[in-house]
């Protein structure tokens, strides 16, 4: 689990210990996490009037002004749960549009992080594959941020592809993959390569975990994305087996354990990556 998301849960916990809250979305995009945040009596609303608690929380993948400012305009008391990393993104993204960048988003238009990125600007494009590039209209100075979960790689071809696209203008990029996703990709691509079956622990909704499954799979046949143990099936694995395990980054530690410990009740070979995304 990343910082980002762990300071967000800890936030919930100690301010639903005191008072109640409501959480304006997802804090996290992770099943087993929002339960509990529920067993503890927080709330989850997406509309702000909706919400019939004095205090709101806003979630780890960040908010609009435009959003923020509905929840104010109602008197509630606003806690800000957005992970760091995200509000590096919002704030290279104006940047841009202040140095007069026609703003671009690499990113899932329909993901609640490029929604907060995206809701205060008058004009912008979101693109997510080739295909979309060849719909942008000419400016003379494009600004490109990205969804702080996307792939680097997939970013920076896009980034080469809108510079092909248009050679005549200037095409400002900034790297606002965050870290822990750069690491997790890189460690899931090596222990991918080693695997006969990859295990993808995550929320069914979490972009990250998405996008690790697609990594496995270019280099693994045979990949399984399962939120719990639960899903977990032994039909998926024979008896000389290597199995590899990694983890989006919203997911529990104790729900790579429970993975981890019913794998090594089955007859296979387990190799597992840690909480940082590091090999061990």
């Amino acid at each position: 689990m990343c910082f980002g998301v762990r300071d967000a849960i800890a936030l919930a916990h100690k301010e639903a210990g005191k008072q109640p809250i409501t959480i304006l979305g997802e804090l996290v995009h992770n099943d087993t996490v929002l339960a509990r945040l529920r067993e503890m009596g927080i709330q989850f609303h997406n509309d702000a009037r909706e919400v019939a608690t004095e205090t709101v929380m806003i979630t780890a993948h960040g908010a609009s002004e435009q959003r923020l400012g509905a929840v104010r305009a109602r008197g509630l008391r606003v806690l800000e749960a957005t992970c760091p990393l995200v509000h590096v993104a919002h704030n290279a993204l104006k940047k841009l549009v202040c140095e007069g960048c026609h703003p671009i988003i690499i990113g899932r238009r329909d993901h609640t992080e490029v929604r907060g990125m995206t809701e205060d600007l008058t004009t912008f494009d979101i693109v997510l594959s080739p295909a979309e590039i060849t719909n942008l209209q000419e400016h003379a100075v494009f600004g490109v941020v990205a969804q702080t979960t996307q792939p680097i790689e997939r970013v920076r071809e896009l980034v080469h592809l809108i510079r092909e696209r248009f050679p005549l203008s200037e095409v400002r990029f900034m790297d606002t993959v965050c870290q822990p996703t750069k690491q997790r990709q890189v460690a899931a691509e090596e222990l991918a390569q080693r695997c006969d079956v990859v295990v993808v622990i995550g929320g069914a909704h979490s972009n990250n975990t998405r996008e690790l499954v697609e990594t496995c799979l270019r280099h693994c046949d045979r990949v399984h994305h399962v939120q719990t143990s639960v899903e977990l099936r032994h039909e998926w694995f024979f008896l000389d087996d290597m199995v590899g395990i990694t983890a989006g980054t919203s997911t529990p530690e104790s729900t790579i354990l429970e993975v981890e410990q019913w794998l090594q009740l089955h007859p296979s070979t387990c190799d597992k990556s840690n909480n940082n995304g590091v090999l061990v």
